[in-house]
């Protein structure tokens, strides 16, 4: 069995990242130290333990299996989808005759994995995890590789979207299937730019600075970054820009690439905005300053296209993330899955599958699309009735061409992502050196890895 994650030692952790907010507002302090000790209580619920996952659910002969008659499904019904959820719940068991019972796990994804890995969730068969939330979860042997017992549900995983499926992908194995999923969209002020005489959204980040520097000589709005809000993930949307310039957050667990050259570059830009007056950080949330028209463009999570048309009073415009001079736009995914419980029995195993198997099927999640914002996880999913009312849509689910697997250090390192986001908003908003805080960030990298993670990867 994998040794659980305990507090003791995340404490450097925490002692480290509370050091580095001493820059940052009390308010963004109190969520940060409350998301790394959550994080640290979270890896080590025992009670939702199932032994060697992986090696039990290799031994389980599926053939021999019947699904079992009820689960039960463990959701914080991500963009708002309570109802929805309940819809394709009642069609599912109509369908097959099994019952599913739904868990309210938490108000966002970190509760529900907190919930699941204390305890709270030691009955749950199907929980919703976060892109940023499941690996704890695996290294605490909660979760069992999907592989064998989707293909005994007879789910075709092939059409499911790369990018998507492959974020849950480790030593071998997928632990999850893509749900709730979204990637940062560029989104920019169609009447700021007629007032401009802009005919086009920017193609390169060059261009998106030329763009700013003409509607900020208009005395219109700047470019926004986001920040501070933990909810807005800084680290996640400028990987974009970090990836255009070569660089990365991480290349798997070798750490150095987050104070390379290219990344240094990448940040300097970023970091010039502010300081040459094109660009702004958000003083709450880059979401509501471009809905108000404080800020012209900004990049912000697709799933957030519905709430910014519906508060915007002005036309609003999508467009592929920016190219960099060193790569093409890539666009990093992020979102939710569905993950099976190790601790449920091979019979409830199975019957999971189905259901998230219906779940993240063309036809629910086109329907689950177009309700809530996020993007399909199916390639087949039929979304032309979404496009006719909603074009600037049709720019999030395009665009998934462009999706790109997350860097190691965001998504499976403890404390990283908190590091980065504090580090990003000093960076911009201080003008710290670059290449000397990201040289600070590599061996925090390390020395997180090395405390916190070191023994479950190398033993």
């Amino acid at each position: 069995m994998s040794r659980p994650i305990c507090p003791d030692r995340l404490n450097h952790s925490i002692r480290s990242t509370m050091m580095k907010q001493s820059t940052i507002s009390h308010s963004w302090k109190g969520i940060a130290a409350f998301s790394v000790a959550a994080l640290a209580i979270t890896a080590c619920g025992p009670d939702t333990n199932g032994g060697d996952a992986a090696e039990e659910a290799a031994d389980t002969d599926w053939a021999d299996v019947e699904p079992a008659e009820s689960i039960v499904f463990a959701t914080n019904h991500p963009g708002g989808s309570e109802d929805i959820e309940a819809e394709f719940i009642d069609e599912f068991t109509e369908e097959t005759g099994i019952e599913v019972e739904v868990i309210t796990s938490g108000a966002n994804y970190e509760e529900t994995s907190q919930w699941f890995q204390t305890g709270g969730g030691s009955n749950a068969d199907v929980v919703v995890l976060s892109d940023a939330t499941w690996f704890p979860n695996y290294l605490n042997d909660a979760l069992i590789p999907v592989d064998d017992v989707l293909e005994a549900a007879d789910i075709d995983v092939s059409g499911y979207v790369d990018a998507l499926y492959e974020d849950y992908l480790y030593e071998g194995s997928h632990y999850g299937v893509p749900y709730a999923r979204s990637t940062p969209l560029f989104y920019y002020n169609v009447e700021h730019y007629e007032e401009a005489g802009i005919d086009a959204p920017p193609e390169t980040w060059e261009e998106v600075a030329e763009i700013s520097q003409t509607i900020v000589d208009e005395d219109l709005a700047q470019f926004g970054y986001a920040f501070p809000p933990s909810d807005e993930y800084p680290a996640w949307g400028m990987a974009n820009l970090v990836w255009g310039y070569g660089g990365a957050w991480s290349e798997e667990w070798d750490f150095s690439t987050v104070s390379s050259d290219e990344t240094v570059e990448a940040l300097e830009f970023a970091q010039s905005g502010v300081e040459d007056g094109w660009a702004n950080v958000a003083a709450t949330s880059q979401t509501d300053d471009f809905s108000s028209g404080v800020a012209s463009q900004t990049i912000q999570s697709t799933g957030s296209l519905g709430g910014i048309m519906d508060t915007a009073d002005f036309e609003v415009g999508t467009a592929f993330l920016p190219d960099g001079p060193a790569a093409e736009g890539e666009t990093p995914t992020g979102g939710a899955g569905l993950m099976l419980a190790a601790a449920s029995s091979p019979e409830e195993q199975l019957a999971s599958a189905m259901f998230v198997g219906y779940m993240t099927s063309a036809d629910v999640q086109a329907r689950f699309s177009e309700e809530t914002g996020y993007v399909p996880s199916h390639q087949e999913s039929d979304m032309s009735d979404v496009y006719a009312d909603t074009p600037q849509f049709e720019t999030a689910v395009e665009q998934l061409e462009r999706a790109r697997v997350q860097d190691f250090a965001r998504v499976f390192l403890p404390g990283a992502d908190l590091e980065l986001a504090t580090t990003l908003q000093s960076l911009l908003t201080s003008g710290d050196d670059v290449r000397e805080e990201m040289e600070r960030v590599e061996a925090e990298f390390e020395s997180l890895y090395e405390t916190d993670l070191a023994d479950e990867i190398d033993g």
